[in-house]
């Protein structure tokens, strides 16, 4: 699919991404009116709350000089002014990030001859991944608006790299299915590229290949004792003290340590749960080379980062299943795991791609050489 055809649904695609988030945000204000709480109860009403709080203009009480804060020093209005531009920047962001990745996924799986799932899939995981990269980009400013912008600002930064992933993941559902119906117009007309034959045994091992730089993080990173470490081994002073919740963000995929007594069932059901990302990434690496027109290295890496995301949504949803909090806490906290995850699988995603298809060009030969030319 070439560029011309493939840039107006992935902007199409971007400008509606953005407007949902903006929608999204200004919803928030909905939650302060006096009928909301004869719809939902305390708890939910805060989740959402806190979910929505990333996307919306509407800066918190808590800034210096605003009223309800405390702080009835001078500079309120220098940081709300701080606070609008680093939402400015952050959906600037969040439109350009999606158009970047939806631009080379709809040209490397292009909604035809039997790809259409697989780009709805595609987009509808990179949308967490632009959102998650905008809120990273834009939270210094963020943090910076509320006056103490040196103080723990590592582990400030984890925390708001952290918010949204349920919004977000609505969002980028609804922009995905638009998006492709929308390529699937604009492809109309071109000369639809064959998918590619790719040799099973040589498939199956650049697949392997490639989750097991994933299970590196699923299984070894995670596990508690050494999930313990990350968080605690790396000291220093000064502004950049405390990385260890920012490096878990990054680093760790899940959570688990060995069973605890009478609870054997239990633990292997959420292994179980914890493994089904491993499955999901396994298959989508190995179909991702025949899938893509031409097998690069930044389709590879992006197709992997997609296909993490996806297979923690998939493991999101069976947690979802087996929790039984859902009575006592109500549904927005049953939906609050949801999209979790997405800067390890961007970080394990990089990797993943380019491992996968280090294994896979020797067996392919030629093939594969010419097409990442």
């Amino acid at each position: 699919m070439t560029y011309r055809r493939a840039a107006i649904p992935a902007l199409a695609g971007s400008v509606l991404f953005t407007l949902l988030l903006w929608w999204a945000g200004a919803s928030a204000q909905t939650l302060r009116l006096g009928g909301t709480s004869h719809l939902l109860d305390a708890p939910s009403l805060t989740e959402l709350a806190r979910r929505l709080l990333p996307w919306s203009y509407d800066a918190p009480g808590e800034l210096p000089g605003t009223p309800g804060s405390g702080d009835p020093g001078v500079g309120g209005a220098a940081y709300g002014d701080l606070y609008a531009t680093g939402m400015q920047i952050r959906f600037v962001a969040v439109l350009a990030l999606f158009l970047a990745g939806a631009l080379l996924l709809i040209r490397r799986i292009p909604p035809t001859r039997g790809r259409t799932p697989a780009t709805v899939l595609a987009l509808w995981a990179w949308g967490p991944v632009a959102a998650t990269l905008a809120v990273t980009v834009s939270a210094p400013w963020l943090i910076a608006s509320q006056g103490r912008g040196s103080f723990r600002i590592l582990p400030r930064l984890a925390d708001t790299v952290a918010s949204g992933g349920p919004v977000v993941v609505a969002a980028a559902l609804v922009t995905a299915l638009l998006t492709t119906l929308l390529a699937r117009v604009t492809a109309k007309g071109e000369r639809p590229a064959p998918r590619r034959e790719v040799p099973p045994r040589a498939a199956r091992r650049a697949a392997t290949a490639g989750t097991a730089v994933v299970a590196l993080s699923l299984v070894v990173l995670s596990y508690q004792p050494v999930a313990a470490r990350i968080q605690t081994s790396f000291g220093g002073a000064g502004m950049l003290s405390e990385p260890g919740d920012l490096l878990r963000q990054w680093l760790l995929l899940g959570g688990w340590s060995a069973p605890s007594t009478g609870a054997t069932g239990s633990w292997l059901l959420d292994r179980a749960a914890d493994l089904l990302v491993l499955v999901v990434v396994w298959w989508t690496l190995r179909l991702l080379p025949g899938l893509l027109t031409r097998t690069t290295v930044p389709a590879m890496a992006a197709g992997a980062v997609c296909g993490i995301v996806l297979g923690l949504l998939a493991s999101q949803v069976a947690h979802m299943v087996l929790d039984d909090t859902g009575a006592v806490w109500g549904p927005a906290h049953l939906l609050s795991g949801l999209g979790a995850g997405v800067p390890a699988a961007l970080t394990f995603g990089v990797l993943a791609g380019p491992a996968a298809l280090t294994v896979l060009r020797p067996a392919r030969g030629g093939d594969t050489a010419a097409a990442s030319r």
